[in-house]
């Protein structure tokens, strides 16, 4: 009896312990959650506003530029995936690898190679322990993405975008898969096509249709505004797409982090209870041998 309420005991204290780390990390992810949410709020204007922009030069203006025209054949499709460097985020990255595993099917499906560019260690960790092949990797500030680092991943998309697909290893394409932030509730898995521009989002495609797009002029020319225009469109929209991720993945680490808190607190009343529980059963077969003892001497008397 001894040894099961130590046991309960020692339960309690490793219980206790843990739920002192998953409601530190709790309150941490609601204190950086905020500044997410601020940012993506303050991120997501500019990056409709400069995509309307482009897609309003490309449409028309009468340039073929390179990044704005459908290529005739499609062979090789880039997707960037964007998780999390961290786990204990419920299904947050997994949510996004599932999403990427069905686009990159529907790409297999349409005759296009896709080539997968991965950004978090959950995505790299995925490919790396089934010995997949992908294009590049980018690690280390999934919870507080810089823009540098979004303008890096958008050189390399837009450098292998120039490229030939068929002799030097090019893509035709450039989806993005992320989570977009819509409350502290719910968080999406999205996919978009960044290159070439003629698909955006539907909510873009419906401002668009809502409103009348401004007439431009051109100085120097059209080729050089779009060649000016497009490296920011496809930087502020990798940003804002990795800022929303960042939003997504503090909102899932909270509410994962809160429900295990209430369910190491649920754990520790079990125990607690079990424990009292087998400390009374030994105080009450104390309390029987020490009577039945006391009998048993006044019946030898």
């Amino acid at each position: 009896m001894g040894a099961q309420i130590r046991e309960y005991r020692q339960r309690i204290r490793s219980v206790s312990a843990t739920k002192k780390i998953t409601r530190a990390m709790e309150l941490m992810a609601a204190s950086r959650v905020v500044k997410a949410q601020q940012a993506v709020r303050e991120s997501t204007p500019y990056a409709r506003a400069i995509t309307r922009a482009v897609s309003a030069v490309a449409t028309f203006s009468n340039e073929d530029h390179v990044l704005t025209t459908e290529k005739e054949t499609v062979k090789r499709a880039a997707v960037l995936i964007i998780t999390s460097d961290r786990g204990l985020a419920g299904a947050y990255s997994s949510a996004v690898i599932k999403e990427s595993e069905r686009l990159l099917q529907r790409l297999r499906d349409e005759g296009k190679e896709p080539v997968p560019y991965l950004v978090g260690r959950k995505a790299v960790g995925y490919y790396t322990f089934r010995d997949r092949p992908f294009a590049a990797e980018w690690t280390g500030d999934s919870e507080k993405p810089s823009f540098e680092t979004a303008r890096e991943i958008g050189r390399r998309l837009v450098d292998d975008f120039l490229k030939d697909s068929d002799t030097e290893g090019g893509v035709d394409e450039v989806h993005v898969v992320y989570t977009r932030f819509v409350s502290m509730v719910t968080q999406e898995p999205e996919v978009i096509r960044l290159l070439p521009l003629e698909i955006v989002e539907q909510e873009m495609a419906e401002a668009a249709d809502a409103e009348l797009f401004p007439l431009y002029e051109f100085e120097p020319s059209v080729e050089e505004v779009l060649d000016a225009l497009l490296p920011k469109y496809v930087n502020s929209r990798l940003f804002n797409c990795m800022l929303q991720a960042a939003a997504s993945e503090l909102a899932a680490r909270q509410r994962a982090m809160k429900s295990a808190t209430d369910n190491a607190e649920e754990l520790v009343k079990k125990y607690t209870r079990l424990a009292n529980q087998a400390r009374q059963a030994e105080i009450t077969q104390e309390i029987s041998e020490i009577v039945g003892g006391a009998s048993a001497l006044a019946e030898s008397k």
